[in-house]
């Protein structure tokens, strides 16, 4: 049933958005327009070489597909970059969420979270001599504290050591009687399969946005960069399948905190005028010759309905004059191409 309904979303989003995302307006002026046709939530962008690799979620009782592209605007799926039917991948039983793949020593290197065995929401290591795959796991689970923990980003420092984001997951994270999503750190042992002294707390619902009176309540998603010696972590707030999905940002002199939490956030929400609800859970990478910032983000696919079904999204983003940063969308007109 999983496989016939991702093939008529396929379809579905072939109709609706076509499998050309670039346009020529009257100038020969060269333009993208969001959304850009892949269903897939969670989205994750890495750039190898002069190609581009998206990872996502996508079939979440199998594992998942990965797309590739010349330019961040059109992606042709390559197939399975990991699937949980193959010798070795076995661990995870369902719910494979938002991958992430870095290229490191050599290799790539694949985190993810998926629901094992007995019941829990758990992290794990993946490894491939390809971006497109296949992944075999490495370490499943990299670590297990009792929580269920999901959505892990690995930040290679500026010195090579590499950190582990991941977040305590709301379903069974409750304080003081709520449901409470919040996003913690450990170093990460230079083969990325052990974890290295206790977790530090990053963040966690504090802001109003965030809607503090709910019984549930998220921070999730993590993505760090480092920009003038200073960390900026983007994260997100609220239900995935709520319109008020969206994305802030904090920032920290050390990788272990304090985190202070942008005045200007969510610094990207729903704008539900021209068609966009639930902007959220994103990466971030660069524009073809290097010269520009580009985020990374799903949306609803049906902003009047929204739910789990979300859709690919690209737009600029910057660090103003003050360090501040911005993000210029979310677009739904013609953008000029990366």
């Amino acid at each position: 049933m999983k496989t016939a309904f991702l093939i008529i979303v396929n379809l579905f989003s072939l109709l609706i958005y076509g499998n050309n995302n670039i346009n020529f307006d009257s100038s020969n002026y060269v333009t993208y327009t969001n959304p850009l046709g892949v269903f897939v939530a969670d989205p994750y962008v890495l750039k190898v070489g002069s190609n581009y690799y998206l990872y996502g979620t996508s079939v979440a009782n199998i594992g998942f597909k990965v797309w590739e592209s010349s330019n961040l605007v059109n992606w042709e799926e390559k197939g399975f970059a990991f699937n949980k039917f193959e010798e070795g991948n076995e661990w995870g039983q369902s719910d494979f969420w938002a991958p992430e793949v870095i290229n490191y020593n050599n290799k790539y290197y694949m985190i993810y979270s998926a629901r094992a065995s007995d019941g829990h929401l758990k992290i794990a290591v993946a490894e491939s001599l390809s971006p497109v795959g296949p992944f075999q796991n490495i370490k499943a689970p990299l670590f297990d504290d009792g929580f269920s923990n999901i959505d892990g980003h690995i930040f290679i420092d500026t010195d090579g050591i590499p950190y582990l984001f991941y977040v305590r997951d709301c379903s069974e994270n409750i304080i003081n009687g709520k449901h409470i999503s919040q996003i913690y750190v450990r170093e990460l042992s230079e083969d990325l399969t052990e974890v290295i002294g206790e977790p530090f707390l990053v963040v966690q619902p504090s802001q109003e946005w965030e809607g503090l009176t709910e019984e549930w309540q998220w921070n999730e998603g993590p993505f760090v960069l480092k920009e003038n010696g200073i960390y900026y972590l983007l994260y997100s707030a609220n239900y995935f399948a709520s319109s008020e999905y969206s994305i802030g940002y904090a920032t920290a002199n050390n990788l272990k905190g304090p985190w202070i939490k942008s005045k200007d956030n969510p610094i990207l929400s729903k704008d539900l005028s021209i068609g966009v609800s639930g902007p959220g859970h994103c990466s971030v990478t660069t524009s073809p010759d290097d010269s520009e910032l580009f985020i990374v983000y799903h949306t609803h696919a049906f902003p009047k309905s929204p739910s789990g079904i979300r859709v690919l999204n690209i737009d600029r983003i910057y660090f103003d004059e003050n360090g501040n940063l911005k993000i210029l969308g979310p677009t739904r007109t013609p953008q000029p191409i990366p």
